[in-house]
């Protein structure tokens, strides 16, 4: 069991538009199984840069960012670890004495699930989505080999602008707007990277691909955390197909935070618990 609240306890903290429990739960949880003096809080903000210099002048010793400060906060740090520099894109400051580090452990999470999943890379993807999450995912594809995929984009320049970047290097990547049908041999992997599917948002019942599409895929992922079983999710499980879930995603990226901040590693039977705890 974690020591009681003194002057030497480290605060880790969240700045999302909309706050949620899992962060904070699965976090707390592990302080206390871990005796770790830390403690984790969530919060949003109106005003980031004053949010984040409060990280740095409070000591404040680790900051989960959520959507929609993702991109906007990376003026206010000081070093981008390779994971959230190629992404522009950050979920994870870190405090070093007062030098603001900053990572993206979604990537980390998504490359990860792409290995365990034993997805194959010669697999086309679509990816619904542009923002920040969305980079995290389709750059994790293509540094895992996926060399063809489609970026569905309500936003055509944020859609254009990551299929330009994705393809930089090599792979054929291309921006589609959301009504846009694919061919099945171009739809074999599908990703939601959006709301659709939320709980509590205005298309929680909704399905981010439709059931045709689904029925052709071999393998669908969707980001969405909560709830666990989307609609998306509950409907490839019904048609037989390997799935990704966001709650994985959601799991071992706050586990990678948690390393970070900390500099402990739990074990898999710990994680799980405060996995299982978090969501509950």
């Amino acid at each position: 069991m974690k020591p009681p609240i003194n002057k030497d306890t480290q605060l880790c903290m969240s700045l999302s538009g909309r706050p949620g429990n899992f962060g904070t739960r699965f976090h707390n949880h592990l302080y206390d199984a871990l005796g770790l003096d830390f403690v984790y809080k969530a919060f949003t903000t109106t005003d980031l840069p004053a949010a984040i210099a409060g990280i740095r002048a409070l000591g404040i010793r680790g900051c989960a960012v959520s959507m929609p400060f993702k991109e906007a906060c990376i003026p206010y740090l000081d070093r981008l670890d390779a994971s959230a520099a190629v992404l522009q894109s950050v979920n994870t400051i870190v405090n070093e004495g007062g030098v603001l580090h900053a990572y993206n452990t979604d990537y980390l999470a998504v490359r990860q699930l792409l290995t365990q999943h034993q997805l194959d890379p010669a697999l086309r993807f679509v990816l619904r989505g542009s923002g920040g999450m969305a980079r995290a995912v389709a750059f994790a594809l293509r540094d895992a080999g996926f060399a063809s995929g489609t970026i569905l984009a309500r936003n055509e320049a944020a859609g254009q602008a990551l299929a330009h970047d994705l393809g930089q290097q090599h792979g054929h990547f291309v921006w589609q707007p959301e009504h846009w049908q694919p061919q099945p041999q171009e739809a074999q992997l599908l990703i939601n990277v959006t709301p659709i599917g939320m709980a509590g948002g205005p298309e929680a019942a909704a399905l981010a691909f439709a059931p045709a599409q689904i029925a052709q895929a071999q393998a669908v992922m969707d980001v969405v955390a909560s709830p666990a079983e989307t609609p998306l999710i509950r409907a490839s499980r019904a048609e037989g197909k390997s799935v990704i879930t966001g709650a994985e995603v959601i799991e071992l990226q706050a586990l990678e935070q948690f390393v970070l901040y900390t500099g402990v590693r739990p074990s898999a039977v710990q994680v799980q618990a405060a996995a299982a705890f978090a969501r509950s």
